[in-house]
């Protein structure tokens, strides 16, 4: 139901960017979201952004380089992502809920996708 695109791999210091689309869906998703899992790790949030208000909030290894925003289209949001650095290496994956979820409690977010590589070298 949540489709990303984007991701791919990248020198440190250089930049991405991932997008997300929800399908099958209905009415407006209230939160949406990035988590992201480097091997061996466990999930963690990234960045989330609530539509009803476009209020933002960032894990703090992200904060600055990272930026969150909601598209045009309805339960659509996009992660942009810059001076990415080894350590940001993961899966990251869409995460979307009908409540205002929090990326610190995955528990929270009740659709996910697929998940797509990110590489920095």
């Amino acid at each position: 139901q949540l489709v990303e695109s984007g991701g791919g791999s990248v020198q440190a210091g250089g930049s991405l960017g991932l997008s997300c689309s929800a399908s099958g869906i209905a009415g407006t998703l209230t939160s949406l979201g990035w988590f992201r899992q480097a091997p061996g790790k466990e999930r963690e949030g990234v960045a989330r952004v609530y539509t009803t208000d476009g209020d933002t909030y960032y894990a703090d290894s992200v904060n600055g380089r990272f930026t969150i925003s909601q598209g045009n289209a309805e339960n659509t949001v996009y992660l942009q992502m810059n001076n990415l650095q080894p350590e940001d290496t993961a899966v990251y994956y869409c995460a979307a809920s009908d409540l205002r979820a929090s990326i610190h409690s995955a528990s929270t977010w009740s659709y996910w996708g697929q998940g797509t590589q990110v590489t920095v070298s």
